[in-house]
């Protein structure tokens, strides 16, 4: 062919005229457009890995400690332009692909290589269904995963309605399609017990490679609990963004649907990961070499309860080759942090996180402990919180008895100033003498509050275990069928009871200072708190009701044991008003 083409060119003895050599130079020409794609075989983009199987470079669940890392998985760097596009690729009808897993089971269309459902065969819906994380209704709507998007440039086929020919190698899928225009391929290679697989995408023009991304809309994960849109988020990981102050980082950045109520919002950058999120899984895109990583988020308005509700979209990819590795499962932190240390920080503490990890880890231990229940595990770490808080609870109970031994002296100054103005400057003598009063007789006015300060963090520290621990979604505990729900019973018992202990517990602390028409008043609070517990996660109520529980034994210990103090006598003359 070389030399064919050597002679082609090689200057004629007979001098030819100038319009001679134009039309042999474009005859030539047309001959090299017209004959190149059918001598030149496409330069097609091997799959990561091709030449081993997927479960060489997976991560096995069972065996978790053997994983690789994400670094590790061998990409061939992708085509800039493939020389020359096949012929006619594609399949006559319409049919579903299936892959079953010992973790997974897919259903794949044929029609635009397409994810129609992704179960998660260990995990359940809060109806008792499989956990399927597509929410299928919104496929009506809006394409389904893994539907090819285009930002700029779009083909003149349209890639999600082409019948795709299936090439199946076990559980490892190819799609291709061909129009003799336009080239697109898709792979997935699948483990048989790994939620971690290899998915590549290339899209080419009359043998230029597009720019594309890869798309998961409508929504992700658990569609059947209360309010899903507000648990979903498109998410990203960007090394080089700048931190913020003290341990939070911002290098984990999420997005809702809000974000995009205006329109697609695109960011890009040497992303880490990217992917869509809910409270308890996630679908991560690794980028399997060092190339730059678009992320587009959606806003989309899907049925949800007989309207329309906005749940996030995302599209990930960005390239005319995409490489990517796929994590679709539990945000569980062991197998995350196998997969890549990077990911454990897609479960999401809150800003307690200082005190929710370490508590997650004393549940997680202590349920290890007590047969699995995490219920029972609650329970016992509420109580030891306690009884590590008791010693102040016991300054705080030592400084509300002194308060309430010196509430008559505070009477008789109060009575000495009665009558005065706000403005008046003898209010300050009052305060001077009141103030006095406490430091002689050791009494610290904001004591009594210190112990339920110092629950508060541990409160929210609870909420947060409770709201991402994939441990204590559908946990069990005697009536309660999830922990991390609100109970399913007509009517909702822990709140019922933790009314109740609030009231009991109220009667017994001792109320320095409060008149009795503050205290009837106060006897409202357990009805307000037990209705707001009413809707709370079942293991956020455990949690409280426990703690009152505990309270009202180290309380009645305490009333028990603690001696009533003698205040010093502080003699209070009464003070000369001014005359009008």
């Amino acid at each position: 062919m070389k030399e064919a083409w050597t002679r082609s060119v090689r200057p004629m003895k007979k001098e030819l005229s100038m319009e001679a050599r134009l039309l042999i130079a474009f005859v030539l020409m047309g001959l090299v457009l017209f004959l190149t794609p059918y001598i030149y075989k496409p330069a097609t983009a091997p799959a990561p890995g091709a030449n081993q199987p997927a479960t060489s470079k997976t991560t096995d669940v069972k065996e978790a400690a053997t994983a690789p890392p994400v670094a590790e998985v061998p990409v061939a760097p992708p085509p800039v332009a493939a020389a020359e596009m096949p012929g006619q690729i594609h399949a006559d009808k319409e049919e579903p692909v299936v892959v079953d897993t010992d973790l997974y089971h897919i259903v794949f269309s044929n029609k635009g290589a397409v994810v129609r459902s992704w179960i998660l065969k260990d995990f359940k819906d809060h109806e008792g269904k499989s956990l399927d994380l597509v929410n299928t209704p919104a496929l009506a709507k809006v394409p389904a995963p893994f539907a090819i998007e285009f930002r700029s440039q779009k083909p003149t086929t349209d890639p999600n309605n082409a019948l795709y020919k299936v090439d199946r190698n076990g559980d490892n899928l190819t799609f291709e399609f061909s129009d003799g225009r336009i080239d697109i391929k898709k792979t997935f290679e699948f483990a048989k017990n790994s939620y971690l697989s290899r998915f590549t995408s290339q899209v080419a023009q009359n043998g230029v490679v597009l720019p594309h991304s890869l798309v998961w809309r409508g929504g992700f994960g658990d569609e059947t609990i209360n309010n899903p849109a507000a648990a979903q988020h498109a998410l990203l990981y960007d090394p080089n963004a700048p931190r913020s102050y003290g341990v939070f980082s911002n290098e984990l950045q999420k997005k809702d649907a809000s974000s995009a109520k205006s329109g697609p919002v695109t960011s890009s950058g040497q992303y880490t990961f990217v992917g869509i999120e809910d409270s308890y899984f996630a679908g991560l895109f690794l980028p399997s070499g060092p190339s730059s990583v678009e992320l587009t988020t959606f806003s989309d308005a899907v049925p949800k309860d007989g309207k329309d509700v906005p749940q996030v979209g995302a599209a990930m990819g960005g390239e005319g080759f995409n490489a990517f590795e796929l994590y679709m499962g539990p945000k569980d932190l062991e197998i995350l942090k196998r997969v890549n240390p990077k990911l454990e920080l897609v479960v999401d503490w809150g800003k307690f996180a200082i005190i929710a990890k370490p508590l997650f880890e004393a549940l997680k231990w202590t349920a290890a402990k007590v047969g699995g229940n995490y219920g029972w595990a609650i329970i016992l770490v509420t109580i030891a919180i306690n009884t590590v808080l008791f010693p102040l609870k016991i300054t705080s109970m030592k400084s509300s008895k002194k308060m309430q031994s010196i509430q008559p002296q505070i009477a008789a100054i109060n009575a000495k100033y009665k009558g005065l103005s706000l403005n008046d400057p003898k209010k300050a003598d009052q305060n001077a003498e009141i103030m006095a009063l406490y430091k002689d007789n050791g009494v610290n006015p904001a004591g009594g509050c210190l112990p339920m300060l110092l629950q508060l963090p541990f409160f929210f520290a609870f909420y947060a275990v409770l709201g991402v621990a994939i441990q204590l979604r559908g946990a069990h505990w005697l009536w309660v069928t999830d922990l991390s729900q609100q109970e399913t019973l007509a009517i909702h018992i822990l709140p019922v009871i933790l009314i109740a202990t609030q009231f009991l517990t109220q009667r017994m602390t001792p109320s320095p200072g409060m008149d009795p028409s503050q205290q009837k008043m106060m006897m409202v609070m357990p009805l307000v708190l037990g209705y707001m517990f009413y809707f709370a996660m079942s293991g956020l109520v455990i949690y409280w009701l426990t703690g009152n529980v505990v309270g009202i034994a180290q309380q009645w210990f305490l009333n028990r044991g603690t001696p009533k103090p003698t205040p010093k006598v502080v003699d209070v003359k009464p003070v000369a008003k001014k005359k009008k």
